[in-house]
């Protein structure tokens, strides 16, 4: 459920049953990528002598092998680069697809946090662990960002649909799981994908969810110590309206929290949860809507 962390003031968007159709991290990060990409398209087309921009930007923020121009920036810069067209919009609508409904349950904060890290581990990945097995060049692409958010899907809304080509339903549990072996089976070939990329981040993201609380079989519950607290414990503090401005966060696993309220109200609440992890928000109906609002006031 989103509302607004500030206040108590309820918030609710008109897309999805309550969820935003473009949330802000998904969209800064959409925006971001089209950005770099149309002026990578642009500075390609001028030279001064010798030099051209579109290689400086390549050389500078492209992901190098250790010791062939490497710089430990290019582990958070590749992943806003793409190498063409297709290339951009197939992870970019994977990134909305999947993303989406990501940002408006984990919350923004901790989304971007959780997008990121798993950035930062598929290059890692693609930097120590992909030389073992086959040659390595210069890496781009969002790849390794959404195969992690592509898995944290498939872990919190396992019983999901997803429709392929927009016809044939599969859940989203065996949807990843044919993804992930498909790279795994992929390892080692020479068709230019950084197979290893898309597996760290997947690993990163996996890792993540297990040790902030996520249990299989159950909605996700976050507990606030974890390997990545570093990271992520300020994802959980309240912050002044002044710091972010008009934010609106998603907490329904605070929900979760134990409090001493009636036993019958909280099982209550934890079926409404459980509803949502397996059909969406738009699924409940408008007493459970009503009781879940009346529960999140109680927080704030």
């Amino acid at each position: 459920m989103a509302y607004n962390q500030y206040g108590n003031s309820y918030n609710r968007p008109s897309f999805f049953g309550g969820f935003q159709f473009f949330p802000p991290v998904i969209k800064a990060l959409l925006l971001a990528n089209a950005a770099v990409f149309l002026g990578m398209l642009f500075l390609g087309n001028f030279h001064v002598g010798e030099f051209s921009f579109e290689q400086f930007f390549y050389h500078a923020f492209a992901l190098w092998p250790l010791g062939a121009g490497f710089g430990f920036w290019q582990l958070f810069t590749y992943m806003f680069m793409h190498a063409n067209f297709t290339h951009i919009i197939f992870n970019m609508l994977a990134l909305w697809m999947f993303g989406m409904e990501l940002e408006n349950v984990l919350g923004s904060r901790k989304f971007l946090i959780y997008y990121l890290l798993c950035g930062f581990g598929g290059g890692l990945a693609n930097l120590l662990v992909a030389p073992l097995f086959t040659s390595v060049g210069p890496t781009i692409g969002a790849s390794g960002a959404v195969y992690g958010v592509l898995l944290a899907f498939g872990m919190m809304f396992p019983e999901r649909p997803i429709y392929i080509y927009f016809l044939l339903p599969i859940k989203a549990k065996y949807f990843v799981f044919l993804y992930m072996a498909i790279e795994i089976f992929s390892v080692g070939s020479v068709d230019g994908v950084a197979h290893f990329a898309h597996l760290g981040g997947a690993l990163v993201g996996f890792l993540y969810l297990i040790s902030d609380g996520y249990r299989f079989g159950s909605p996700y519950i976050s507990q606030q110590k974890n390997i990545f607290s570093k990271f992520s414990n300020y994802a959980h503090t309240p912050h002044r309206q002044d710091d972010y401005g008009e934010v609106a966060d998603a907490k329904v696993y605070d929900l979760f929290e134990k409090k001493n309220d009636e036993p019958n109200q909280q099982k209550q609440i934890d079926e409404i949860l459980d509803k949502i992890s397996k059909n969406g928000y738009q699924s409940l109906s408008d007493e459970e809507k009503k009781i879940l609002f009346e529960a999140s006031k109680k927080l704030n």
